[in-house]
């Protein structure tokens, strides 16, 4: 073993602190070649709380749409328009407790605050633009006039910094729709510019729903103990979220068993699709960016895919009540950090190398060499500004998932629910360890079974 291939796995087994102090010159020289500001914007948001979904009538007569660790843009009826600002620029941005970074939104937030409007709406936006580069504003999958469409170049001159444009357009279809920037999106999206835009129709489609929500999926590559993401990755994406948090910062969806709920799914990230699966029931996919799907062309499905650049909506009436699990099924999308860049160590026998480094290092120890499960939860020391490989604290362990990763708590009364309390199970309906006895009564002989065999 060479000395780089021997620091970077003693760097691994220390949860990867080493790695890390590499990756943060070249992070933090890569963003200061971007130019982003080093100041976060006076008007950044606190941090969000958990929101306590409610029943608010939209205009037009639809629920209103909650958003979790997020906000509604603002619209104020101006002699028949109705007007909204979306000031683009730097994000003082926490993923989850203990790792931050500055990225880009509109508003102090990302994803961008949601836009909520009625078909037949006359709108009104007036865009700021407070980042090092010019920015347009594009309105994803919304038909209007080609000059407010905003591709830099193409159907308009860029916002230049420190100048607002305006954008006037008619909302002519109901839908669920997105918005981001069409200058430099290679950067601009990947830094979290981005946002859902609802339109609801005039007259409500299909049965009348109880809850409804937006989440916008979003890939990023943060690096070990760096202070902004890397707009350049092509691949190995770090942290996975929703709606720019990743669990266990995401902000659960609380609804009644037996209500119809929808859930408006956008997917904006860089290059992943995400195969977006619900635990506990099934759901059908209702619409997308291009519109209603037909009664007779909706199925059933637990798992929805959400392409890069469309949105799908869902809805569902969950019957069990319960904490039940939302998340993206391609599996290192459940992780974090310490998640990548790692080499492979299952099965491998450390005994003679934990021996040896533990004389320079008493606390050194090999981890991964049964599986990976469980790191989240040892408690050794990590670097600055960083997450543990996947999960938080839960009602029975350690969760074992994190990333792109949410719950539904279905409940009997979600009004006077906790959103952060735990789902109270009734007696004997929790999957518990065997009973000898019953074992032996229902014909299980576990002595029938080979041991595996120790990892060489």
């Amino acid at each position: 073993m060479d000395r780089r291939s021997f620091i970077q796995r003693a760097s691994i087994a220390t949860g990867a602190a080493l790695v890390a102090g590499s990756r943060l010159a070249a992070a933090q020289d890569h963003s200061a070649h971007h130019g982003m500001h080093h100041d976060p914007p006076p008007d950044a948001p606190p941090p969000s709380l958990p929101a306590r979904p409610r029943k608010v009538v939209a205009p037009g007569g639809q629920i209103a749409v909650v958003t979790p660790n997020g906000s509604t843009l603002p619209l104020r009826l101006v002699r028949g328009v109705k007007v909204g600002h979306l000031v683009a620029g730097p994000v003082d941005h926490e993923f989850v407790p203990g790792l931050r970074a500055l990225c880009w939104g509109y508003n102090g937030a990302t994803p961008g605050p949601t836009i909520e409007a009625v078909e037949g709406d006359r709108l009104r936006f007036y865009v700021t633009n407070r980042l090092p580069e010019p920015t347009t504003v594009h309105w994803h999958g919304l038909v209007l006039p080609n000059g407010m469409d905003g591709v830099s170049g193409l159907t308009q001159k860029p916002i230049a910094r420190g100048e607002t444009f305006r954008y006037e357009f008619t909302a002519k279809y109901p839908g669920t729709f997105m918005y981001h920037p069409h200058h430099d999106e290679m950067t601009q999206i990947a830094l979290g510019m981005a946002g859902m835009f609802i339109v609801h129709p005039k007259r409500p489609r299909g049965p009348r729903v109880d809850r409804d929500f937006a989440l916008m999926t979003h890939e990023w590559r943060l690096d070990v103990g760096a202070r902004r993401p890397d707009p350049n990755e092509m691949g190995d994406f770090n942290v996975l979220t929703f709606n720019s948090k990743s669990f266990p910062a995401t902000d659960p969806l609380v609804v009644g068993r037996g209500e119809r709920v929808r859930i408006r799914l956008g997917n904006l990230s860089p290059m992943d699709h995400h195969p977006i699966h619900l635990h506990g029931l099934s759901f059908k996919v209702t619409a997308t960016d291009g519109g209603y799907v037909p009664a007779s062309a909706q199925r059933p499905e637990t798992t929805t895919l959400v392409p890069v650049g469309s949105t799908r909506v869902i809805e569902l009436v969950p019957e069990e009540a319960g904490d039940w699990a939302m998340h993206c099924h391609m599996t290192h999308h459940v992780m974090m950090q310490m998640g990548h860049g790692v080499p492979n160590l299952v099965g491998v026998d450390a005994t003679r190398l934990d021996r040896r480094m533990r004389r320079v290092m008493p606390e050194y120890m090999t981890m991964g060499t049964t599986g990976m499960g469980g790191m989240g939860e040892m408690g050794m020391p990590i670097p600055k500004n960083s997450a543990p490989m996947r999960g938080g604290a839960g009602p029975f362990s350690y969760v074992d998932m994190g990333g792109m990763f949410t719950v539904l708590k279905v409940r009997d009364d979600p009004e006077k629910a906790d959103p952060r309390g735990w789902y109270e199970h009734p007696p004997g309906t929790v999957a518990r360890p065997a009973d000898p006895a019953q074992l032996r009564d229902d014909g299980i002989d576990l002595a029938a079974h080979t041991v595996p065999p120790k990892p060489t």
